[in-house]
């Protein structure tokens, strides 16, 4: 299974990839200031059911805390992501905080 040491961060595309039996998976997101807008999860439908979702999602949150960004969830995914994972919940911006 892969982990979110094994994605790749492209900043220069806004993108968090991993590749993985021939395909490559995506997060796709742009910088607002000190805000990570993501916008994107795409997984192909061969990669479908494996966790990578999760993991590319992982991989960009964690990527968030550490470069003391926010976190604009526009991914469905990324923002049920967020209220499965509620540790990740202190990164989000404005009105997607949990109350």
């Amino acid at each position: 299974m892969a982990t979110p040491t094994d994605v790749r961060h492209d900043p220069q595309r806004g993108m968090f990839e991993l590749d993985m039996d021939g395909g490559t998976a995506h997060v796709e997101y742009r910088r607002d200031g000190d805000t990570m807008v993501i916008l994107h999860t795409i997984v192909p439908e061969a990669l479908s059911g494996r966790g990578i979702a999760g993991t590319l999602n992982a991989a960009a949150l964690d990527h968030a805390r550490k470069a003391g960004l926010r976190v604009d969830p526009q991914c469905e995914y990324t923002a049920s992501y967020v209220r499965r994972n509620p540790a990740y919940g202190d990164l989000l911006v404005g009105d997607n905080r949990s109350s």
